[in-house]
């Protein structure tokens, strides 16, 4: 029957080797860094990805402008869906630039728009087609994300070298119990009757 002890490689014995002693310090070490140093640093780099979705968010609210656009051809016709929603639909609008020009382009309307509908569009400083700026739950959408997966890289990383420095140091441990054999074996054949 074995029996487990708490600590046993930190007490002194004279079965004790040293990579015993290594390896509880190395375990220690993980499990610090796990607890510790993985969650720290994906709140690092969270609050790093924060503040620069921050301030591209402000970038594209002040470089970014809502105008109004008239459909010029017909969307396809909406189709039952379980959930309700409908999609919506590229199909070409015609929209007027604050200089007085008036653009066509293709927008994404909802299904069953018909022409001579009106829809909102955004454009940027230079009258281009562009998407809504970030609003708060994108910016906090690549704020988790990049948090998370920061945090779960440096825990892999962190199992990944405890996993090779324990096989290396199994190896160790097997060559040296080769050697010890090597120079045990031919005393203990000696002595057999």
């Amino acid at each position: 029957m074995r029996t487990r002890v708490r600590g046993w490689r930190w007490r002194r014995s004279p079965l004790r080797r040293r990579c015993d002693v290594l390896e509880a310090w190395a375990l220690l070490a993980v499990v610090v860094l796990l607890a510790v140093g993985a969650p720290l640093a994906g709140v690092a780099v969270g609050w790093r990805v924060y503040d620069d979705a921050r301030a591209r968010a402000a970038t594209q609210r002040a470089e970014r402008h809502l105008v109004t656009a008239m459909v010029v051809e017909d969307a396809p016709p909406a189709v039952p869906s379980p959930t309700g929603r409908q999609p919506s639909y590229p199909v070409r609008v015609r929209w007027t630039e604050p200089g007085g020009d008036s653009r066509t382009g293709l927008a994404q309307v909802p299904a069953g728009a018909r022409r001579g509908e009106h829809t909102r569009i955004w454009l940027d400083s230079g009258g281009r087609r562009v998407g809504p700026p970030m609003n708060a739950s994108t910016v906090w959408q690549h704020t988790l994300m990049a948090g998370l997966f920061t945090a779960g890289a440096a825990g892999a990383v962190v199992m990944g070298v405890h996993f090779a420095g324990r096989r290396a140091s199994a190896g160790r441990r097997l060559a040296q119990w080769e050697r010890d054999w090597e120079r045990t074996g031919p005393e203990w054949r000696r002595y057999t009757p």
